[in-house]
């Protein structure tokens, strides 16, 4: 294939500026995923989503729509459940979302639609339009700003609860956005990663960033970073391949945790240890 500048096409200016927006919200969002543990519902969130968007698609209605209603109903059911104790958080969280992603399946394959399933698994970030990018972008930079807001608050939560409550501050209050944070960014990273692949924006960059330092402060600009850096290689990569958008993001952001893990491994790489020493 000859040279090109990608940047002439609409169509890959549209895909960068939504997966870019993406990648800041799910990278800041990794840093208190990965560290609290909350890596299972981020994956129960992206495949409960799916009968939502067939939902949507039968009702005329955005597919974010359908999407945003069922992983707050995700949420909250695995929040109910939980709180019943009859069952173990890991087997609600579980239980809840393979009910609903076999739901999506079973929607998909009986219901007559339009729907492509692989676009809705994968991605298909080439092809987003402008009101997607727009749709994105709108609910994107509202929850990346309060994330930046209430970073230190967010901070504290993750590491001592208990602190969270004798200076005053509500742990319900700050979890509960943080979870619907979570949904609003697996939501909007459906258009770029799709279902399956969504909670690899949400987990491999903050593990990425905890391999290089282990102050929260460095790991708020290392994650969105290595995220951002992910798409725009898996964007391109998959104009010159022809391959999935997401499966190349996916893909790009496996070989770059593995970089850095061996880079870590290894007696001599010190980026950490100068980043944690400033």
């Amino acid at each position: 294939m000859p040279e090109v500048d990608i940047l002439q096409y609409a169509f890959m200016q549209r895909a960068l500026i939504t997966g870019i927006a993406t990648a800041i919200v799910c990278g800041l969002l990794s840093c208190w995923i990965t560290h609290m543990g909350w890596s299972l519902m981020g994956d129960a969130i992206s495949h409960s989503i799916l009968p939502g968007v067939v939902i949507a698609h039968l009702l005329g209605l955005p597919y974010l729509v359908g999407a945003l209603v069922f992983a707050l109903i995700t949420v909250v059911l695995v929040g109910q459940v939980k709180k019943s104790q009859i069952v173990r958080p890991d087997t609600a969280i579980g239980i809840v979302f393979t009910t609903f992603f076999a739901l999506g399946t079973v929607l998909i394959s009986k219901v007559p639609s339009q729907i492509n399933l692989s676009h809705i698994l994968f991605g298909n970030l080439l092809g987003v339009t402008t009101p997607d990018m727009l749709q994105v972008i709108c609910i994107g930079l509202p929850i990346a700003i309060l994330l930046i807001l209430k970073n230190k608050d967010l901070t504290l939560l993750s590491f001592d609860p208990t602190q969270v409550q004798a200076i005053g501050l509500s742990t319900k209050t700050l979890t509960s956005f943080l979870l619907v944070a979570l949904a609003l960014a697996i939501v909007i990273s459906l258009q770029a990663v799709g279902v399956i692949l969504s909670v690899s924006l949400l987990i491999v960059p903050g593990a990425c960033a905890r391999l290089l330092t282990n102050q929260m402060r460095h790991m708020l600009w290392i994650s969105p970073l290595i995220a951002t850096v992910s798409v725009l290689i898996g964007i391109t990569g998959s104009y010159y391949l022809d391959a999935s958008s997401g499966g190349m993001i996916g893909l790009t952001l496996g070989v770059v945790f593995c970089i850095i893990f061996i880079l870590k491994s290894l007696p001599r790489f010190t980026f950490g240890h100068i980043l944690d020493k400033n």
